[in-house]
């Protein structure tokens, strides 16, 4: 009987022990996962084991605290404690903001001021965990405490599978005396199982509270204690617009994952067609090198190896471009994923808890400038082709025909050259030229480029000139336009609908040319050497001869000039507003008495 008691007293030593745990079983070690487990929602990807004490990145990724603990920092910065003014305050401290990479996604991410204890508890996870080892039929149950006893109930506060020894033992403990049991047979029959999620501060207490002011779910205790004049709420009464707010950002979310999934498929169609255009070229090497036995054979082989490369290098840029897509796609799935699996399966209280980190991670999902163009991805084959005329020089002193040209062009390396690109007239005809150029900087040498050009009036968007292009057929293009309006224009200039080099570029255009309506000629006293009576070649006359006669003066400079603006250039352009008017004898009469 002695030893009887001894046993019971051991047991309940054990269950005091793990009673004070707490609910997420801290202090106990891992359970093994058994190889019937399929679900891998229960897991540790780091651990393998189930989660135990399971925290949220900023990526939407759990893993056990203790496994992102021994994570080792990416990069780790000092955060200087300043105040809302940007001085040192006395009252803050400096504090290392810690980075980590994700063991699943890679990707970089922060830990918070508090670090691992800081981050958001994954209360789906302890839920998933709580409903594999309790409905799943794989698991042998036993006593959490004793590991003898086959576990019959269960406590709803400590989490711990109990025989009926421990669980009499369980509730005559003080401490635990109060907590709620259940059968297992019960939670068994009640299919979805979800763990009440209980205040850390004050045990026993369910939190059924939410402060707004301090983004912290909280019991009754700790909201009529630390939170008395915050902006606190029931969860039940809050989750409705936080959760509208989730439901919007994931609305935008989606229609990026359908454009990711769809330059997905793009790529693959693109390595099927270059897989198909590279086979078609081989053939078509084989057969027209078949005839020139030796040395055909030997240009044939020197053919085959450049599409060879040219099929190498593309198709890892397209397997480049499939792995960043697949690895964009996998973020957008799983943040989708973890959103939906929130909304739906998650209480009021775990979609408030985790809807700050998930509503961050959908809006930088949802964000296209975050990662992949899906659009820009298309099928890249045709610039990969065979020119059987052309001729390829001599191979063992016999004359080869035949070229694999794989050149593509490069925007970035094209480049414009003429007048009309940067100065124009008004209804003149400008023109400039535009040089296709290949990625290493070497002229395309062929035409059939999508060559675009827009010029539009920077300050009227409705003036637009219409731009002619003509492809000349060796990689250069002639553009020409005629302007309607003077002013400043935008032009643009595009190649496979991207900017060739500089543009956009900027067009001024100028007036008319404004020819004179004047007279060229000089003062008639100075023109005469000094004949009183002479009469200027406008048809004025100099009345009082030379009082008044001034060189210098405006209008009548001395030399010879036109009437119209006071221009000494013969062959120059009218300046004078509105096209000047011819000077008459009262004009010349005036000036010349003034």
């Amino acid at each position: 009987m002695s030893l009887g008691n001894t046993t019971a007293a051991e047991r309940e030593r054990e269950l005091d022990a793990t009673s004070a745990t707490g609910e997420n079983g801290e202090g106990k070690e891992p359970k093994e996962v058994s190889e019937g487990v399929v679900n891998t929602k229960v897991v540790c990807r780091v651990c393998k084991h189930f989660y135990r004490d399971p925290k949220i990145l900023p990526c939407l990724h759990s893993f056990c605290a203790e496994c992102i603990r021994l994570l080792e920092p990416f990069s780790v910065s000092v955060v200087n404690g300043k105040d809302d003014s940007g001085q040192h305050s006395p009252l803050l401290r400096d504090q290392q903001s810690v980075t980590v990479l994700c063991p699943e996604c890679d990707s970089e991410v922060d830990l918070p001021p508090a670090g691992v204890d800081g981050l958001t508890t994954d209360h789906l996870a302890l839920d998933e965990v709580f409903q594999e080892t309790v409905l799943s039929a794989n698991h042998e149950l036993v006593c959490d405490l004793c590991s003898e006893g086959n576990a019959e109930k269960r406590c709803a506060v400590c989490s711990a599978n109990l025989c009926e020894f421990c669980c009499q033992a369980h509730r005559r403990q003080k401490k635990t005396s109060s907590h709620s049991v259940q059968r297992l047979r019960d939670l068994k029959a009640q299919g979805r199982l979800s763990r009440p999620v209980l205040c850390p501060t004050h045990p026993g207490e369910e939190l059924q509270l939410f402060c707004e002011s301090c983004d912290l779910a909280l019991c009754r205790q700790c909201a009529a204690a630390a939170h008395r004049d915050h902006q606190c709420g029931y969860a039940r009464e809050l989750v409705g617009r936080h959760g509208d707010r989730i439901r919007q950002l994931l609305r935008g979310v989606h229609p990026r994952l359908r454009r990711l999934e769809e330059a997905a498929r793009g790529v693959e169609r693109s390595q099927g067609a270059l897989q198909a255009r590279a086979d078609a070229v081989a053939q078509q090497v084989e057969r027209f090198c078949g005839a020139y036995l030796r040395a055909v054979q030997e240009h044939c082989q020197a053919l085959l190896q450049q599409v060879e490369a040219v099929r190498a290098h593309r198709r890892a840029q397209l397997h480049l471009q499939r792995a960043q897509l697949d690895q964009a796609l996998a973020d957008a799935r799983a943040g989708v994923e973890f959103a939906e699996r929130l909304l739906t399966c998650g209480t009021e209280l775990e979609i408030l808890t985790a809807k700050g980190v998930v509503s961050r991670r959908l809006a930088l999902l949802a964000d296209d400038g975050r990662g992949l163009n899906a659009a820009a991805v298309a099928p890249d084959d045709g610039n990969l082709c065979f020119l059987p005329q052309e001729r390829a020089g001599e191979v063992g002193g016999y004359p080869m025909f035949g070229v694999v040209l794989a050149k593509t062009v490069d925007p970035s390396k094209c480049l414009i050259h003429g007048e009309g690109l940067q100065r124009g007239r008004e209804g003149q005809r400008g023109e400039f030229t535009l040089l296709c150029r290949d990625s290493a900087g070497e002229p395309m040498g062929r035409g059939g480029e999508a060559v675009l050009v827009s010029i539009v009036h920077k300050d009227k968007k409705e003036c637009v000139v219409e731009a002619t292009v003509a492809d000349n057929g060796d990689g250069s293009y002639g553009v020409s336009y005629v302007p309607a309006e003077p002013g400043p224009y935008s032009v643009w200039v595009c190649v496979k609908a991207q900017h060739v080099k500089g543009s956009p570029f900027v067009l001024a255009v100028q007036r008319k040319f404004r020819r004179h309506r004047g007279t060229f000629h000089c003062c008639s006293f100075c023109s005469s050497r000094g004949a009183k009576d002479a009469r200027c070649g406008c048809g004025g006359s100099m009345p009082g001869g030379y009082q008044g006669c001034g060189h210098g003066h405006r209008g009548h400079p001395g030399r010879p000039h036109w009437s119209c603006c006071g221009s000494v250039l013969e062959g120059s352009e009218c300046v004078r507003p509105g096209g000047g008017i011819p000077c008459s004898p009262r004009s010349v009469r005036r000036t010349v008495e003034l």
